[in-house]
């Protein structure tokens, strides 16, 4: 089959803090990121999110875009702090407006709105009551997931509770260098991520419990991703698949999804986690294991494994001549087909790609167009992939390119353009990729462009 499956879901990603700015308008709260971005020298340039796409202001101008450039679906998370400035308690009924709007505006253009409810910008006002190392933080986020849900879920039926967990227990709880930057040992971190899986638990069960409609639920997940050396050789498939399962520290996909599917968590847990693992309350794992509907996953790089000869998966490096995109990651779109394969092999779920792009050099050229040839080869050799992962009998429901814009970019500010769409930062103008108008036309053509 020449094309991707009939109802595959062709989508771009973006997440609250990056794009939105309005940090302090019309009763937003404070997040962990507009504190962070007052910390001299934490952000790249000191660069913050304050004004950032201004997509709050902007977002009909964006969404009209989309719907020229073709996207079925936008994937896009709330801001907890704009609808709970206290991450509790009393609504902010503009900012769930705002939420409102920006989804009536999707449907009008009949785009698929796919909604993320954590994507990182944590209330300030709940840190200060011990984020989640508190154990009430599940109920918390309970209760922000049935505000959304009571406004939005008679016109969003798919819903994403967290996005890459891994990324803010540990960027932002281990190492330090994500919001809200502090650095705990091991008991704390572990601590953190139960109550983030517990969170999630009762996300779904509050989403499936208050949803006016039949809806789809899933999380995005992120990981160390491994393919094999040779996908010829059955032994190194196999080294592949037991490094990516058995690499159980706090970014192993195991120690994530086993707990959601299985309910429970890994046999193998490294001695040093194991230590550190918190206590596990006897409904714990009912709740975090609250069927789901699919599983999504972020990918950009993915590292070659093969069998070392005694059955044990051994790194292969990368040649000098390995291509890297501008965020000096590496170009490995095998890592893609394997990945799904290696996931629905193991979690029988349907699966979406919720993040796949890349950093490139982009500037508006002198003709007035931002030309880059990278990007539409990285999309394409990933976009390749991933037929061959769906021909193999990978049930992969969609792909979202990270991103729909440049945006901010966490700790790097804006150094880093992700985006389909240039902006420019001093004048906001927007600016369509050449990316931007390929991408259009794989989705034309349901993928036979490629």
């Amino acid at each position: 089959m020449k094309t991707f499956p009939k109802n595959f879901v062709w989508g771009a990603a973006t997440a609250s803090y990056q794009i939105e700015g309005a940090a302090f308008e019309d009763g937003k709260g404070l997040s962990v990121w507009d504190m962070m971005c007052r910390w001299e020298n934490k952000i790249k340039n000191n660069d913050t999110g304050d004004v950032a796409c201004d997509f709050y202001h902007k977002y009909k101008e964006d969404i009209a875009l989309m719907k020229e450039l073709g996207l079925q679906a936008f994937r896009f998370s709330i801001s907890w702090p704009r609808v709970l400035p206290n991450g509790i308690g009393k609504i902010n009924e503009k900012g769930l407006d705002f939420y409102d709007k920006v989804v009536d505006e999707l449907l009008e253009k009949n785009i698929e709105p796919f909604i993320t409810l954590f994507h990182w910008d944590y209330p300030y006002e709940l840190f200060r009551k011990g984020d989640l190392l508190n154990d009430d933080s599940p109920e918390w986020f309970a209760e922000y997931t049935k505000v959304v849900v009571d406004k939005l879920s008679d016109r969003v039926k798919n819903w994403i509770t967290v996005n890459e967990p891994q990324c803010y227990v540990s960027h932002g709880h281990y190492a330090g260098g994500h919001a809200p930057g502090v650095k705990l040992d091991k008991p704390e971190v572990m601590q953190i991520w139960h109550n983030m899986l517990l969170s999630h638990g009762r996300a779904v069960q509050t989403i499936r419990a208050n949803t006016k409609q039949p809806c789809c639920i899933g999380m995005a997940s992120c990981t160390s991703y491994f393919y094999p050396a040779d996908e010829n050789n059955e032994k190194d498939i196999a080294a592949a698949k037991k490094k990516f399962f058995e690499n159980n520290d706090i970014w192993g996909i195991a120690m994530w999804l086993d707990p959601i599917i299985f309910g429970k968590y890994p046999d193998n847990i490294s001695e040093k986690i194991e230590k550190a693992m918190p206590e596990i309350k006897s409904d714990d794992m009912k709740i975090i294991s609250e069927p789901v509907d699919f599983i999504g996953y972020n990918l950009y790089q993915g590292s070659p494994i093969k069998d070392d000869g005694n059955g044990k998966p051994a790194d292969v490096p990368f040649g000098a001549n390995k291509p890297l995109t501008f965020f000096e990651w590496y170009l490995t779109p095998e890592a893609i087909r394997w990945t799904s394969r290696f996931i629905f092999e193991r979690y029988k779920k349907p699966i979406y790609i919720t993040e796949s792009g890349m950093s490139n050099c982009d500037w508006v050229s002198l003709d007035g167009k931002v030309h880059d040839p990278q990007r539409i080869d990285y999309l394409n050799r990933y976009l390749l992939e991933v037929k061959k992962s769906i021909d193999d009998g990978t049930d992969v429901r969609g792909y979202f390119v990270w991103s729909f814009m440049d945006n901010f970019e966490w700790a790097e500010g804006y150094k880093h353009r992700f985006g389909l769409v240039h902006i420019n930062y001093e004048t906001l103008e927007r600016t369509p990729k050449d990316s931007a108008y390929w991408y259009k036309k794989v989705i034309e053509t349901n993928g036979e462009a490629l």
